[in-house]
């Protein structure tokens, strides 16, 4: 029986098309439009065609930028998707505890980016806060606003402390998915509880940990709120990722064709390094 077509319900989906249009097309191609021009203000542009794209590629700022934000990503990657594993593996599946420890994994992401930076730029002062207070009372010379190895310690706690409970609800799903059967066949089998994680929790949770990782590399490749508000990229340029060199670039020096041309760079990266996570983690899954 062949399927009848009503191409009349597109008209449903065109306020989407013209809202997309608005918030992400049109504004990508003015960043565009902006990155192959320059300007001497009062709005007089001039064709500079790749020259922007080729002083950022040989730009030494632009490639420590870069190099911050791929360390800075692999090290919240290595932390927060085993501990997140970790923790939703020893988290309640019954009773009472459930509401309890959900409530508290989801606090943490609830709260602004902002807000998050701000708590922990107090929490880290040698002055007032708690943390920086007892860890200078410990004997250990600690000072994120001075010390880079203190302050690049501290974004990443932070971060940590922040987006673990993403990872954690999403691997948490995963478990309670699995059936009771399949737990009481491995006991009857005298399986192991590295057997059990292994070959039926793991497996269960291969696909949502794929949501993971992507969402925490491209949020941990974007970062800029919670770090910018805690050193400002400081001390120096040690904690200077993409997104606040760009930022600098194009409200700091107003250097919009540079700015445009770094945007358009740093959203082909984020686009290019997530599809190879993608592809790498799909064609494993396939392969088992």
């Amino acid at each position: 029986m062949d399927k009848t077509w009503n191409n009349k319900a597109w008209f449903l989906v065109l306020p989407v098309l013209v809202l997309v249009a608005f918030s992400a097309v049109i504004p990508l191609m003015t960043v565009v439009n902006y990155s192959v021009q320059d300007t001497f203000g009062n709005n007089v542009f001039f064709w500079a065609g790749t020259e922007w794209f080729e002083e950022l590629l040989h730009s030494d700022r632009f490639w420590e930028a870069m190099v911050s934000n791929l360390v800075f990503s692999f090290i919240i990657l290595a932390i927060e998707v085993p501990l997140g594993i970790f923790i939703a593996l020893n988290m309640p599946k019954k009773g009472w505890g459930v509401p309890v420890c959900l409530v508290l994994m989801a606090l943490p992401l609830l709260i602004p980016w902002n807000v998050v930076g701000t708590i922990w730029q107090v929490f880290g002062r040698n002055d007032i806060g708690l943390l920086g207070y007892y860890i200078n009372a410990l004997g250990i010379d600690y000072n994120y606003v001075q010390d880079p190895i203190d302050a690049w310690v501290t974004v990443i706690i932070m971060d940590v402390w922040h987006w673990t409970s993403l990872v954690v609800l999403l691997c948490y799903a995963g478990l309670v998915s699995i059936p009771d059967a399949f737990y009481q066949a491995a006991k009857i089998d005298g399986a192991s509880r590295w057997a059990v994680f292994r070959y039926i929790q793991l497996p269960k949770m291969q696909r949502v940990l794929l949501i993971a990782v992507l969402l925490r590399f491209m949020d941990s490749f974007m970062i800029y709120t919670e770090p910018f508000v805690v050193t400002g990229g400081g001390p120096g340029n040690s904690t200077t990722f993409l997104s606040i060199d760009l930022v600098k670039t194009a409200l700091g020096q107003f250097d919009l064709g540079p700015a445009a041309a770094m945007s358009l760079v740093y959203f082909l990266i984020i686009l290019l390094l997530s599809w190879v996570f993608y592809t790498v983690m799909t064609n494993y899954d396939a392969e088992r």
